[in-house]
């Protein structure tokens, strides 16, 4: 199974919702809040090529970006396997 960050914020319904998919498939996964964290999320858009919105989600090396990306991979099929590796 591949290792799983996301970037999130405390109220963020966006980041609820990624968080609640990853659980249901029963991934691990380290959560980093960038809320009063400028390093956190000044790291967060270096990865994510600039985005700065929440969540932004990795697979491993690879940026899946926010939640509604993570629910399209899941949808074509295709997170599942991402997820494996």
């Amino acid at each position: 199974m591949q290792t799983v960050e996301i970037y999130t914020t405390p109220t963020c319904g966006f980041c609820m919702m990624a968080k609640r998919l990853l659980s249901t498939k029963g991934v691990d996964f380290t959560e980093i809040d960038v809320s009063g964290d400028s390093d956190k999320r000044q790291q967060m858009m270096k990865r994510a090529n600039g985005g700065y919105t929440v969540p932004q989600i990795f697979v491993g090396d690879i940026h899946v970006g926010g939640c509604d990306d993570l629910m399209a991979l899941d949808r074509a099929g295709k997170l599942d396997p991402l997820l494996k590796g």
